[in-house]
């Protein structure tokens, strides 16, 4: 059964920076999409970015030009990598690899809170 966990997350300030790292355990990451999805007190899961097996990448608009998501498939890690954050960027980060409709798996989430 494959795993996947996240880590990275903390309490930074507004204009800060953090690194979100995405690690797979007992399936190759790198044969995934892999997706940052994130999610705020009371408001739905949303997308933040994603990178598939060849490497094509995807961002909500919300981070464009702030975040980059990339892959290090020797360390079976997925990253993200988090600029200029702003207060709107609190929520709790999770990783999704999905491999085909009966392979999809998340990672239990971390907390990234940005506050002065």
């Amino acid at each position: 059964q494959a795993q996947f966990l996240e880590s990275g997350g903390g309490l930074v300030q507004p204009g800060g920076s953090l690194r979100l790292s995405c690690a797979g355990a007992g399936m190759r990451a790198g044969a995934a999409t892999v997706s940052w999805h994130r999610q705020a007190p009371g408001k739905q899961r949303e997308l933040v970015a994603s990178i598939t097996p060849d490497t094509s990448t995807t961002y909500a608009e919300s981070v464009k030009g702030r975040f980059t998501i990339s892959r290090d498939n020797v360390l079976n890690t997925v990253f993200l990598q988090m600029n200029s954050l702003k207060l709107e960027d609190t929520a709790v980060y999770f990783c999704n690899a999905h491999y085909d409709m009966d392979h999809s798996f998340w990672g239990p989430g971390t907390q990234v809170t940005v506050s002065s």
